[in-house]
């Protein structure tokens, strides 16, 4: 059961939303690739949570 609770815990999700919105660290490498790569997750986020967001209110409607 631990181990499921452990699997299910939502800490490292925002960990990782806090990583990718905030603010750069200036003693990491900053590449083109790297920038790009941060883009396209942020933008898959924003869609994501869109989309959820629209079917949790299409669900609560019908």
């Amino acid at each position: 059961m631990k181990k499921i609770i452990n699997f299910l815990s939502l800490g490292e999700v925002f960990g990782y939303f806090v990583r990718v919105f905030g603010k750069k660290d200036p003693s990491k490498p900053d590449t083109s690739y790297l920038r790009m790569m941060h883009g396209i997750n942020r933008i898959s986020i924003v869609m994501f949570l869109f989309c959820l967001m629209v079917m949790l209110y299409r669900a609560f409607l019908r």
